[in-house]
């Protein structure tokens, strides 16, 4: 019996290579609903492929282009309504940013398979998830090429024999410059990635390692380990996606070419594999694998990760807010390339800390550190 699938965000880099699993694997899934944020051009030729029953989308949409009798969400809540009302065998989360909280929770309340590729809502609502998941009894299995790696490793052992998560990160462009070397980087430089090909957001927090910085995050919220026993590890050739230390001193780790579709189908196939459209792995000794420690001194963004987490309450909300608001800045040509950092490090003074225990607070917590930015920024220009 084929699996329903609702996707999430799907124009964006994750949902179109979710698409192609799907393509991939016609008699195991069929897609019951499509959601999209404002590319409806995309979001018309998906569903018109596809033909699922439900799509949705915050921009207005016209029945005559969609195929007879889809029904149609549009509007602000689209997401949240469409993933409230889908009860999908597995929902895939490919929505970007903080805005992927709340249908999140709507998905979640259906108890079923939830493969996410959000990190932002993890990292802002991680208690209010933990607390859905317990009532619904929902599974939720990371997509995340870092997170998968840390999920596969994990079935290696027991949790008591665990010693610690070991996170790699690419460095992205930068990683052997010098801050001096940064200060007037271009948009073009930041935006060139070395190994993977992903949208425009993602790719600047893998330039600055705010990237990485929520993803020690995230690893906390979904595995439900400290900041003491997550580490991370440069490693340029994105092979090693992450790895596992036991007590024992075994590390394992999980390597393949670096291509999303490959954790984007475990997740949708787990605990199966299937054959995958993903070119596969053959290790080159001419070719090695290097690993560097992360200096925190050249790239503050894994540091304040490490002391927001340890902090916990809304200051995580208020790191990837104020992140979120100083990429915006950032693409408007209004801010430099360093000052992502300090616009986050004065979001992460300027707001007082306090328990994130209901939306009403993760909300809160999000406008306060996107306003600090703001002031942050206004005053710096004077």
């Amino acid at each position: 019996m084929k699996k329903e699938v609702l996707l999430l965000g799907s124009t964006g880099s994750i949902g179109r290579q979710t698409l192609d699993v799907l393509r991939m694997h016609p008699d195991s899934f069929a897609l019951l609903g499509l959601c999209c944020g404002t590319d409806v051009e995309t979001l018309y030729a998906q569903a018109n492929a596809f033909k699922p029953r439900y799509v949705a989308s915050r921009a207005p949409l016209d029945a005559e282009r969609l195929p007879k009798g889809t029904i149609l969400f549009t509007g602000e809540d689209a997401a949240e309504r469409i993933a409230e009302t889908v009860d999908a065998d597995v929902t895939v989360l490919a929505i970007s940013g903080y805005a992927a909280l709340k249908p999140l929770l709507k998905a979640i309340e259906h108890g079923k398979r939830i493969a996410i590729a959000n990190k932002e809502s993890l990292v802002c609502g991680g208690s209010l998830v933990d607390a859905a998941i317990k009532r619904s009894g929902a599974a939720l299995l990371p997509i995340d090429s870092e997170q998968s790696a840390i999920f596969q490793c994990l079935l290696s052992g027991r949790r008591d024999e665990v010693k610690r998560l070991i996170l790699t990160a690419s460095g992205g462009p930068f990683f052997r410059k010098s801050r001096e070397e940064l200060k007037h980087v271009s948009l073009s430089d930041a935006l060139n990635h070395p190994t993977w090909r992903m949208g425009k957001k993602i790719t600047l927090d893998s330039a600055t390692l705010m990237n990485k910085g929520l993803e020690i995050i995230e690893a906390s919220r979904l595995f439900h380990f400290g900041a003491d026993r997550i580490s991370v590890l440069i490693h340029p050739q994105s092979i090693v996606h992450s790895m596992v230390e036991y007590r024992d001193g075994t590390v394992m780790a999980n390597l393949s070419k670096p291509d999303m579709r490959l954790p984007i189908q475990y997740a949708l196939t787990f605990p199966e594999r299937a054959e995958s459209p993903c070119e596969p792995l053959k290790l080159d000794l001419a070719h090695p694998l290097e690993f560097y420690p992360a200096d925190t001194e050249r790239f503050l963004a894994i540091r304040m990760a490490y002391e927001v987490l340890r902090a916990d309450g809304i200051m995580p909300t208020v790191y990837n807010g104020a992140n979120e608001r100083a990429a915006e800045l950032y693409f408007e040509g209004c801010i430099g390339f360093w000052e992502i950092e300090d616009c986050v490090k004065a979001a992460l003074n300027a707001v007082e800390n306090r328990p994130a225990d209901a939306m009403e607070a993760i909300e809160a917590a999000d406008r306060e550190a996107r306003r600090a930015v703001d002031a942050y920024v206004k005053k710096r220009t004077k």
